[in-house]
């Protein structure tokens, strides 16, 4: 009998270990009407959701599939629940299908328009975030009216458009490493005007990296922008602009989406 046992013990030892899955979002595929395509959506719930009635601010995440920035962000979601200076709130990443298309407003330059020849769809993908997604989200969970748009690159250029074009949508706007050079820096040129119109709403927030790598284009750019705002800034709005000469284009979206979520989601002092 004990050397049965022994010869059991040894064929469990030698059995494969059984991986258990890593689950940190819940994914959701919704039929848009306006895009006229099903998009995915994935969702990360702070753990203290399950705890009560609590209403949450949200981060909508562009680019937000998994293959794409939704991890990245999700891990510093997480510090709300072991750093105490982060309030929770609801991550809803925003997966991709082809963002050269529903990222950029139509460009008049030839280059860009053979490089990237699908582009030209910013306004119905904005149109799709406020009268399609955006109410979902409201009709399914327990949230605030404090709403941020992070996106970084082509993505931080939508950030930027929405800001200037349709700045109530979101209280808060994070553009990192934002690609203001696009159709020959024209939503920096636009942005006097845009800012002059009657009806600008009061309070929102706008920050804005750039890496050392961005180029001059982007550098001059966010000059320009940053000289509009000075000239004729919205009532109350609350500017960071950040120039991070240790990060590139490929490695600021980390520290800046910490720098922003930290001061978006600082706990009240």
């Amino acid at each position: 009998m004990t050397r049965l046992f022994a010869v059991l013990i040894l064929c469990l030892a030698a059995l494969p270990a059984r991986a258990e899955p890593i689950t940190i979002r819940e994914s959701f595929t919704i039929h848009s009407d306006i895009l006229g395509q099903d998009r995915q959506v994935n969702i990360y719930l702070p753990p203290s959701y399950a705890e009560g009635n609590k209403a949450y601010p949200v981060l909508y995440l562009l680019d937000g599939g998994v293959g794409e920035d939704f991890l990245h962000i999700a891990g510093i979601a997480t510090l709300s629940a072991d750093w105490r200076g982060i309030r929770d709130y609801i991550l809803v990443g925003v997966a991709g299908i082809d963002r050269y298309h529903e990222l950029t407003s139509p460009t008049s330059v030839d280059f860009e328009q053979k490089r990237l020849p699908t582009n030209g769809g910013a306004a119905d993908f904005r149109k799709y975030l406020r009268d399609e997604l955006v109410p979902w989200v409201k009709g399914r969970y327990r949230t605030t009216d404090e709403t941020v748009l992070m996106g970084e690159s082509l993505a931080g250029l939508f950030v930027a458009e929405t800001f200037l074009h349709e700045p109530t949508l979101f209280e808060g706007y994070v553009a990192v490493s934002p690609s203001l050079w696009w159709n020959k820096e024209a939503l920096a040129k636009a942005a006097p005007k845009l800012l002059a119109k009657p009806g600008f709403p009061a309070g929102r927030r706008l920050f804005i990296t750039a890496a050392q790598d961005d180029g001059e284009d982007t550098f001059a750019a966010l000059d320009t922008l940053e000289a509009a705002l000075a000239a004729n800034p919205p009532k109350g709005l609350k500017l960071t602009v950040r120039r991070l000469d240790d990060e590139s284009h490929a490695t600021t979206l980390h520290p800046s989406a910490l720098m922003a979520v930290r001061q978006f989601f600082a706990v009240p002092q």
